[in-house]
């Protein structure tokens, strides 16, 4: 199985690291390129420089079995494969748009390796158009004599959830691939016809994703169109969970009984303290400023952005009706990373929130399982053990729902508390369970408060 020159991975980061352990787990050759020596040595080693469940298991088995390797040398990557797939990041830039610096980089490094046909796939979430501008910057830096004809560039978008990235690589409910030359896209797809047939150990041949096969520009805007609606739901069902709050409405039943709609269906109508992460907020952004060059006044978007910030302050004002003033008082925050599963702390709302926290004079104290620093709050306090995070708080605040802190002790919690509030940001914790240990629980557009 596989492809007779191999496949190479640019970018090991969340989403290279995946693609490259997944398809070398499933038979092909693969070779990561990594120019950082830290993460390089790393992933030789077969140690995955952050957490991502299943991940560390694939990358050992992929070394092992010497489908997998590492390199930092573009040219021994670009003479030993034919397909190349793009994953760097693009984090957020100036004016909305993503920064292109790295897989601006990448591609000069790929075009100046390049001697023979390579079908370049673009896996990184880049603005709409960009393949064009891909082929041009690969097509600038070629060697002397070598044809302009050697490139061709597909948008194959990921659709990863960070903590379950490899789950949604081997089953996913769509393949997405887009270009303009017809071999080029016939060729990406082959690369998942393991996945298309759910062919491999562990697959599930009742459940076969869709093949997408569209022009590259419609497969870009696939991506930034999938994460801004499911954004959009989530902005949504916070501000209905606003609403509740003011007309003695539970959100949490509103939420189930328009998802068993099936235009509407239950997933992300989860209120509570917002989206974060590496992809929605930059997505909205993107896609928000691509309307803006082009006329067009993106007024959900916006709103979606906005409403979502607000569910950050939201949580603080909630703690303000608690404890007036906030100067002194001590907060216990559960989970920093953005979502369970991960140790990614990008964009997380814990950072949003605990900043406006100590600029109002409170102190905190952190614990979650994964995240052992917060650059961004460099004074926080993080413990392993959330009772150390409690011990002595005036309030609680649930900001990620790890299964260690859904299954507190509460009972535990109230006898070290100096205070008695528990506000929940992600409406996981049982409220009864709450308020039968003593203390004040709170959650986002519930009606069950007890002061």
């Amino acid at each position: 199985m596989g492809n007779e020159r191999g496949i190479a991975v640019i970018g090991s980061g969340y989403v290279g690291t995946v693609v490259a352990a997944c398809l070398a787990d499933l038979g092909h050759e693969v070779m990561g390129v990594e120019i950082d020596p830290a993460k390089l040595s790393s992933l030789n080693s077969g140690v995955v420089p952050f957490f991502e469940t299943g991940l560390q298991e694939r990358l050992v088995s992929g070394i092992e079995s010497g489908r997998l390797t590492f390199t930092d040398d573009y040219q021994v990557a670009m003479d030993r494969c034919e397909i190349v797939f793009l994953c760097v990041d693009t984090p957020p830039g100036t004016n909305g748009h993503p920064n292109m610096s790295s897989v601006s980089a990448a591609a000069r490094s790929i075009g100046a390796a390049m001697y023979e046909p390579h079908i370049i796939v673009t896996k990184s979430t880049v603005p709409v158009g960009s393949g064009s501008w891909l082929e041009a910057t690969i097509e600038a830096e070629l060697p002397d004599g070598v044809d302009r004809d050697v490139i061709c560039v597909v948008s194959n978008p990921e659709f990863l959830r960070e903590g379950a990235a490899v789950e949604d690589f081997i089953h996913p409910e769509r393949v997405v691939v887009g270009g303009d030359c017809g071999e080029a896209v016939d060729k990406v797809a082959n690369v998942y016809e393991p996945i298309l047939s759910q062919s491999f150990e562990g697959g599930d041949p009742t459940n076969k994703p869709v093949l997408v096969k569209t022009g590259r520009a419609t497969a870009e805007t696939i991506k930034y169109a999938a994460n801004a609606f499911l954004a959009t739901k989530i902005s949504f069902i916070n501000e209905i969970a606003s609403i509740c709050e003011w007309i003695d409405a539970d959100v949490g039943e509103v939420a189930h009984a328009i998802g068993l709609d099936s235009r509407i269906g239950p997933k992300f109508l989860d209120a509570g303290v917002g989206w974060g992460g590496s992809c929605f907020g930059k997505d909205t952004s993107a896609l928000a400023s691509m309307a803006r060059e082009q006329g067009i006044e993106p007024l959900i978007l916006d709103a979606v952005r906005r409403v979502n910030t607000n569910q950050r302050h939201a949580i603080v004002r909630k703690l303000q009706d608690h404890l007036r003033p906030l100067r002194g008082q001590r907060v216990g925050l559960l989970g920093l990373a953005f979502k369970p599963g991960t140790d990614d702390t990008r964009d997380t709302p814990a950072i949003t929130i605990a900043r406006s926290l100590l600029e109002k004079g409170a102190i905190l104290r952190a614990s979650d399982p994964m995240v052992n620093d917060l650059p961004e709050v460099p004074d926080l306090r993080i413990y392993a053990d959330p009772y150390d995070a409690v011990c002595d708080a005036d309030a609680i605040v649930l900001l990620t729902e790890w299964p260690e802190f859904l299954a507190l002790d509460f009972e535990k919690a109230a006898d070290c508390m100096r205070g008695r509030v528990v506000i929940d940001g992600r409406n996981a914790f049982d409220p009864e369970v709450v308020i039968g240990a003593g203390l004040i629980y709170e959650g986002v557009g519930r009606i069950t408060k007890h002061f």
